[in-house]
């Protein structure tokens, strides 16, 4: 393994070790701030010229050259309906890598990087309009920030038809039928229960580690076995209040939880992905969004239960 692999490792996990998410910081128009996670950040560029290429779907602005790839573009303002013509031309292009695909988005301004506290991280407020479009709000110097969930931005606008074919009901052995999904993504969970449902399988859905940790605790104290209950927990890795590592180590130091097995199900790239599980005691890693690939680890954990 190089040493630049074991680095970015590091690097990954002393954020999640201490429960803290790296944010870039861009405007969209207007004084307020957004953020989204550094580690879906590949680079950011002067805003470069945008062509046009056939295949593209209508929410995108065009297609630019980066470094010898065609990236499409999103105009993430217009996009997200936050209004930031005001400002004029978007002057940044934000290049991400994400659920295994690269993209674009133009931003009006780029500001800096801060390292949040995940804990410091409160789910959006349920007040429609762009707020369809973040998954949590937290502050920093006093100023306000939004996180902006890409994912849902790429999902809506990109037509994509589902890769898990028609799956068959797993068949019944008893055990557990149920399985815990924590996401903070409404596309995520979304996606996640449809797969579950096809297999036969019940889905309790929860939002962010802390709440789904004290879901667990709670059945504890009520006398119920979590692994009696849950076949499996499938867990994103960012979220707020408790990202998915410090869920998972949570769950490894507890004796009435560690039995649990744990899949983390998450948009961010890179092959030191399956280190990153080993170190915090996760059972297995699927990268989103296959959900063939999703079905497949599920069935394998169903039918090991027989």
């Amino acid at each position: 393994m190089s040493q630049d692999l074991l680095d970015r490792i590091d690097q990954r996990t002393r954020l999640a070790g201490h429960n803290r998410l790296a944010l870039l910081l861009f405007r969209l128009g207007s004084r307020q701030l957004f953020g989204v996670n550094v580690f879906k950040v590949q680079e950011v560029l002067p805003r470069p010229p945008l062509f046009t290429l056939p295949q593209l779907p209508p929410a995108f602005a065009g297609a630019a050259d980066v470094r010898g790839r065609s990236v499409p573009v999103l105009d993430l303002a217009r996009v997200i309906g936050h209004g930031g013509d005001e400002a004029g031309e978007p002057k940044y292009l934000v290049v991400t890598e994400f659920n295994r695909s690269v993209q674009g988005f133009l931003v009006a301004g780029v500001d800096r990087i801060v390292n949040i506290a995940v804990e410091q991280i409160q789910p959006p407020p349920e007040l429609g309009g762009d707020c369809h479009y973040l998954t949590g709000v937290t502050r920093h110097q006093g100023e306000l920030i939004q996180l902006i969930d890409v994912e849902s931005v790429l999902a809506e606008s990109v037509p994509r038809a589902s890769d898990a074919g028609n799956l068959t009901a797993l068949p019944m052995h008893g055990g557990a039928r149920e399985v815990l999904v924590v996401d903070d993504s409404r596309v995520a969970r979304n996606q996640i229960r449809a797969v579950l449902g096809q297999l036969g399988l019940e889905a309790t859905l929860l939002s962010d580690g802390r709440q789904a940790l004290d879901h667990l605790q709670a059945l504890v104290q009520a006398g119920q076995s979590p692994s009696d209950r849950y076949a499996m927990v499938i867990s994103d890795i960012e979220m707020p209040a408790m990202d998915g590592y410090t869920l998972t180590t949570e769950i490894r130091r507890d004796p009435a939880l560690r039995g649990l097995f744990v899949l983390l199900h998450t948009s961010l790239s890179g092959v030191f992905n399956q280190a990153m599980v080993e170190r915090v005691g996760a059972d297995d890693f699927v990268p989103k969004y296959s959900e063939s690939e999703l079905a497949q680890r599920v069935a394998a954990r169903i039918n090991a239960l027989r």
